[in-house]
Formats: structure tokens, C-alpha cells, sequence
């Protein structure tokens, strides 16, 4: 019962949403008269009810009121769905007598709010929603151990989810495949299927991103086979991800020019020295590349390095584990601010622009570190380095250099579009909340 009061109470509440987003288009569209836009011929809300209803219908067809999704992955369907209803609608009236009755301009405005201000709506209805224990699903997690402390762990941090661990009373089965012999896993489905209309299972295989993979059916034997491919390798998948990089950069520069001029000047006013510090970096297939940074030390002072490492031998096998010195005298202050945001690698925008890196991607190793790549390294080099990458928005400096390479190996493998995109605004956040806190 509380599963389809949940579902009525988002149903109505985007319907509402929608209604409103209607008012604030005709709001804005009516704004526009008078500045080279043709004059706006009014819609009655009763005549663009059936647009509304085919948006909650393809959520409905997105299963967004039966699954509870991540927050990035509901937002991936939110935009899909949202786009596939323009085209419709366009389409529709392209081909009714109605069309003239319309204003495109007008449905335009429509959509590109509902796509900007429903996803804010949503999430804020499910953060008040999921505070009552009523409207969250009850979880009963099985199998591999560690597995399930990564998910309890998350259940409790993902409030967006709306589902908290069980062991008496659940709506919902996850089985953890982690270490189960395929009797066990069969057995364990079995088991709760008798009592559960739905069982999840997390694959055994945990470095594949499978919602990304196509699933085809072989209906005569009753076999499935899972497709797998090598995201980041294939080339259609590079000039796309070329084609957003320089796609971004061009919408972005004029920011980027602002931001230039700001950090160079406090990077000469803090110190002597040149704006930029280059390095070589290895590249694309092992090649190397001066990368670019903006300074952030000292010029030549290796000796204050030396002498605090003899006082802090400490720091030298933190050095080891992480590639980084916990407190280094070698940074200015400036330069310790543009580290903490990242600003200092901003700079390698020029980069992106020369080819040598991605807006995303691995990160740039110095030629020094590639022996420590190990069996990663021929499979990292393959791909272009990036400003920002998985790592970066996932712990950075609280991983080590190991759990750095497994992520980019995942992100690698599993490369989609939409995956560089949700890192770029995880950088954003992660930029913002630094500087927010000096």
C-alpha cells in the first residue's frame, strides 16, 4: 500500500510541477514580445494538458514511480524522456491541422524548463518524502559480507534511494554474489522469490558498468548473453567524446579567460616567477607531452624540500603511498589555495585545445611513475589523460595510487557520454565546496 501512495504522491506532485512550469513559460514567452519575436497567440492550459500527459506517460514508460534509481541515473531518464516527448509533440503537431494553434517557441521554452527545474523539484520532494519511515523500501541484503557493508553504508548516505537495511520486515531482496557458488546464488533466488515479487542480484563481476551493456535474448535454449565492449577504445566513442570536449570548451572560454587573468595575476603578485609550470606527462599511447599548470611553488626550491624531508621522515613514505607530501614548504600560498580547488590544473584547458588531453580522463602520470602502473599501464596510456577524472570526484587524495587505477581502468571499460558529463558536474561541486570552506 505505502509502495503506490509513494508513487501517487511523485505522480501528482510532477504533474503539479509541470502545470506550473506552464505558467512560467507563458510568463517568459509573453516577456519576449517586442524584441524580433513574432507576437504570442495564448494556449489554454486544457489544450496542453495531452503534452503533460505524454511526458508522465514516457516516466511511467522510464519505470521512474516503480524503481527507485540513483540520482544520476533517474536524471539520465528524466532528460531522455523529457527529449523523446519534444520530438513528439513537434511531430504531432507537424502533422494535425492544430500545428498553427501553437507556438513552437512556446513549447520550446516548456521543455527546456521542465528539463532544467523538474529535476531540482524531484529531488527536493524525495529528500521531504523519505524522511518518513513509511515511504522507504526495506532492504534484506544477502551474501558476500563486505558487499553488504558497502550497501548499508550507501542506503544510509543516499537518501535519494529511499531505502534503508532490514533483516525482519522487507519489501525488497539483494543478493550479494560476491564469493556464492552458482548453486548458492540460484538457491538464494529461489528462496526469496517464494515470498518477494522481486529479487535484485549484484553480478559477481564488479568491473563492469552493466546498465550500460546490451542484454540479448536467445528465447529457443533460454540463454542470455551480456555484450561487453572496451568503451573508451572504440572509435565512434572517441570522436564523440572529442566532439563534447571541444563542444564544452567553446561554450566555456570566455569564463576560462576570466578565470585565466584572475590566477595569473595572484600567481605573480605571490611570488616571483613564471604564470605557468610545465611537465612532462605521458600521453596517449605512452607519448609525452609538456602538461600545463598554473605554479604553485617556489621556483628552484628544492633545498627547503630536502631539509624538511631529513626533519620529517614521515613524509616519505606518505610520499610512497599517495604521490603527495601531506604539508609541502615548497608551495606558495597562493599556490596552496589553487591546490586545495584544483584551479592549478585549469591550465591544462591549453592542453585539451593542443590534443594532448581530455576534459576527462585518467590522470596525466609523470614519466617517473610508469613502472608503477603495472598491468594497468598499457591499458590506461591507450586513452587520452583528462583535467578531471573518476578519481578526482570520488576521494582523490584519500585513495591511494592502486584504488586511483582501478577506478580509471573502470571508467576506461565503461566510458559512456553521460558518465563524463555527471563527472564534470561532480567537479564542479567538489571546486566550489573548496573554495566555499577557505
Amino acid at each position: 500500500m505505502k509502495k503506490y501512495l509513494a508513487n501517487l504522491i511523485l505522480v501528482t506532485i510532477d504533474s503539479v510541477t509541470l502545470i506550473g512550469i506552464f505558467y512560467l513559460t507563458f510568463y517568459v514567452r509573453s516577456s519576449l514580445y517586442g524584441i524580433s519575436v513574432p507576437k504570442f497567440t495564448p494556449i489554454a492550459l486544457d489544450d496542453f494538458f495531452f503534452i503533460i500527459f505524454i511526458i508522465i506517460a514516457l516516466f511511467i514508460y522510464e519505470k521512474i514511480y516503480t524503481l527507485r534509481y540513483d540520482f544520476w541515473q533517474e536524471l539520465r531518464k528524466i532528460f531522455r524522456a523529457v527529449a523523446l516527448a519534444y520530438f513528439i509533440v513537434l511531430a504531432l503537431l507537424a502533422l494535425s491541422k492544430i500545428s498553427l494553434e501553437y507556438s513552437r517557441l512556446f513549447i520550446t521554452i516548456y521543455f527546456a524548463l521542465v528539463m532544467l527545474l523538474l529535476p531540482v523539484v524531484k529531488r527536493y520532494t524525495k529528500k521531504i518524502l523519505y524522511m518518513f519511515p513509511l515511504f522507504k523500501n526495506k532492504v534484506l541484503i544477502v551474501g558476500d559480507k563486505d558487499q553488504t557493508e558497502i550497501l548499508k553504508k550507501e542506503f544510509d548516505k543516499n537518501w535519494y534511494l529511499g531505502m534503508q537495511y532490514s533483516r525482519e520486515k522487507y519489501d525488497i531482496v539483494i543478493v550479494a554474489s560476491k564469493g556464492l557458488s552458482l548453486k548458492h546464488i540460484d538457491e538464494k533466488i529461489e528462496k526469496y522469490l517464494d515470498n518477494n515479487s522481486s529479487v535484485y542480484v549484484v553480478p559477481y563481476v564488479t568491473n563492469i558498468n552493466f546498465s550500460n551493456s546490451n542484454i540479448l535474448e536467445y528465447s529457443n535454449i533460454r540463454l542470455n548473453t551480456i555484450q561487453i565492449e572496451n568503451k573508451l577504445l572504440i572509435k565512434k566513442n572517441i570522436w564523440i567524446k572529442e566532439l563534447f570536449d571541444y563542444t564544452v570548451l567553446i561554450l566555456t572560454i570566455p569564463l576560462f579567460l576570466i578565470l585565466h587573468i584572475m590566477i595569473s595575476l595572484s600567481v605573480i603578485f605571490d611570488s616571483k616567477g613564471s604564470v605557468f609550470f610545465k611537465q612532462e606527462r605521458l600521453g596517449k599511447n605512452g607519448q609525452i607531452f609538456l602538461c600545463y599548470k598554473y605554479r604553485t611553488m617556489y621556483e628552484g626550491s628544492e633545498g627547503l624540500l630536502k631539509e624538511y624531508l631529513k626533519n620529517n621522515p614521515d613524509e616519505v613514505e606518505y610520499y610512497s603511498i599517495y604521490h603527495k607530501y601531506k604539508n609541502d614548504p615548497r608551495i606558495t600560498k597562493v599556490g596552496k589555495v589553487l591546490r586545495s580547488t584544483s584551479l592549478d590544473e585549469l591550465a591544462q584547458i591549453i592542453n585539451v585545445l593542443r590534443g594532448d588531453m581530455s576534459l576527462v580522463g585518467p590522470r596525466p602520470y609523470m614519466t617517473s611513475e610508469s613502472f608503477k602502473l603495472g598491468k594497468s599501464k598499457e591499458f590506461i596510456l591507450k586513452v587520452k589523460p583528462g583535467i578531471t577524472g573518476l578519481w578526482q570526484v570520488s576521494g582523490r587524495n584519500n585513495l591511494s595510487f592502486k584504488q586511483r587505477n582501478e577506478l580509471e581502468v573502470w571508467y576506461i571499460k565503461n566510458w559512456s557520454l553521460w558518465a563524463d558529463f555527471v563527472i564534470l558536474i561532480k567537479t564542479v561541486k567538489v571546486v566550489l565546496g573548496k573554495i566555499g570552506a577557505k
